[in-house]
């Protein structure tokens, strides 16, 4: 039921809740406006056209001040309906911008208002909830508190994408096609790309001459996409964003992940980080070099850069690949080298060694959960089906402390996003943490982790898997209280 809805939804919209006029009529002095719109973007000398999300300035995403009000205006100009969904914000349920959840579609030229309380600062993000996400309908969202704007550091905003030449309706088509749930790129390096179908890894001696036909091995599956090109603020390596830093400065990356099905490392390379944050959610510091980030999870990385001229390479790699994206730090004078797209070594396979060892700021109150359940996670490449094993929707009452304990008994790993809260790591294959809090928490295969979050927000609220396709294959439920029907 969840995946026709879903799917009917990309083709199918309705009268705009709010038309233009009244919209504007009802806007402030302080209203901002957000228009959805469409662009050319070369990638790898090819254009392409895709989505864009920008500001009354012209420039990609939203900036906004804590504790202020979400005033703006959607204004819809790309040519097509659709809808934003606010990643890691807590709006009303009715403001959540899921299509027919309840809200309807978007119209071309036509305008939506949304006023609600922004919250409290962090590293968020919007998108569209269709898949038209692929078409790099997403921008950040970034909240800015007063110790944010008063701290002497340079903030970089960083998204990340997968990108592909093919529409969005293709690459779903030829994961559904019965060829093992692949989908190669569209250019002429797609055989070449086989090798990583697996991770890049192969069993059964086969290989040329050996009349014996090469077998996967039956463990995790890394990538099911192989795309035409993986983006940092929408460039490749061959022309990365050159972001100019003060020697012996201070940097604050606000790295998103945006992609649709494409886990990444963080690499920073000779300089070692701090990361301070997890989707907008203040955490107790961890140092280190490499940082895990699914699909739809955030972090925050602080930098204290050397005294003397450099560049500095803050790099993405693909989960299980050759393949990177990223951005270069470069003080004014430093000489700036030739960056490859492919690495010597495959990027690191995303794992649960950084979120057992997460602590949250701001944890919730310690209180024993009034209601527990259990979820199985489901489905397999062969018929790219994937499910969230539950009756329905999960039904809780408001005011209460929520347990959901989710196994992944799949062989690909799933980044699960629940909509209007944020939740609590407290267990991660049955070790009780007093881990992070969070909107989006990652999945490997076979492993188990347990959630809890304050029911404070009565609606139909989306737990979903954030691979896109995923989703769009059957992994989505709702958390359901006070919206019912």
């Amino acid at each position: 039921m969840f995946r026709r809805d879903f799917l009917k939804t990309l083709a199918v919209g309705a009268a705009a809740l709010s038309p233009l006029a009244s919209a504007v009529a009802r806007a402030g002095a302080s209203t901002s406006e957000l228009v959805i719109g469409k662009r050319i973007l070369e990638v790898n000398g090819k254009p392409a056209s895709v989505f864009g999300l920008t500001n009354r300035a012209g420039t990609a995403g939203l900036v906004l001040d804590a504790d202020t009000r979400f005033d703006i205006l959607l204004n819809n100009r790309s040519g097509e309906e659709t809808l934003i969904h606010w990643h890691g914000l807590t709006p009303p349920w009715e403001m959540d911008g899921v299509p027919g959840n309840p809200s309807t579609l978007l119209p071309p030229n036509e305008t939506r208002a949304y006023d609600f309380p922004v919250g409290r600062g962090g590293t968020h993000w919007m998108h569209a909830h269709t898949l038209q996400e692929q078409n790099l309908l997403a921008a950040p969202l970034i909240v800015r508190t007063a110790e944010d704007r008063a701290r002497d550091e340079q903030e970089v905003v960083v998204l990340l994408h997968d990108f592909s030449y093919k529409s969005p309706e293709e690459l779903l088509a030829g994961l559904q096609s019965g060829a093992g749930g692949r989908v190669m790129p569209s250019g002429p390096g797609g055989m070449a790309s086989m090798m990583n179908m697996h991770g890049g890894h192969q069993m059964g001696g086969g290989g040329a001459g050996s009349g014996m036909p090469m077998m996967a091995m039956p463990t995790m599956d890394l990538n099911d996409i192989e795309y035409d090109a993986y983006l940092a603020n929408d460039r490749t390596l061959d022309d990365p964003e050159i972001i100019r830093v003060e020697r012996g400065g201070r940097v604050r990356l606000r790295i998103i992940n945006g992609a649709t099905a494409t886990g990444f490392t963080i690499d920073t390379g000779s300089i070692e980080g701090e990361i301070i944050a997890v989707d907008g959610q203040d955490v107790v510091p961890v140092r280190g070099r490499r940082f895990p980030l699914s699909m739809g999870q955030r972090a925050d990385i602080l930098l204290n850069l050397p005294a003397e001229e450099g560049a500095f390479p803050i790099l993405a790699l693909r989960e299980g690949a050759v393949e990177r994206t990223g951005i270069v730090l470069a003080t004014p004078a430093a000489r700036i080298g030739k960056l490859a797209t492919s690495g010597d070594n495959k990027g690191p396979v995303l794992d649960l060694s950084l979120e057992q060892r997460l602590q949250s700021l701001s944890p919730l109150a310690v209180r024993p959960a009034d209601q527990r359940f259990e979820l199985m996670l489901a489905g397999d490449m062969a018929t790219y089906q994937w499910a969230i094993d539950t009756a329905g929707p999960l039904d809780i009452g408001a005011g209460q402390r929520i347990r959901i304990s989710m196994r992944n008994m799949s062989m690909m790993a799933h980044p699960m996003h629940l909509h209007g809260h944020h939740f609590q790591v407290v267990d991660i294959n049955g070790m009780a943490i007093n881990g992070a809090m969070r909107d989006t928490v990652m999945l490997p295969p076979m492993a188990q982790t347990a959630i809890e979050f304050d029911a404070d927000n009565p609606g139909r609220w989306p737990l979903h898997c954030h691979h896109l396709y995923h989703m769009a294959t059957g992994m989505m439920t709702f958390v359901d209280y006070g919206k019912a029907g």
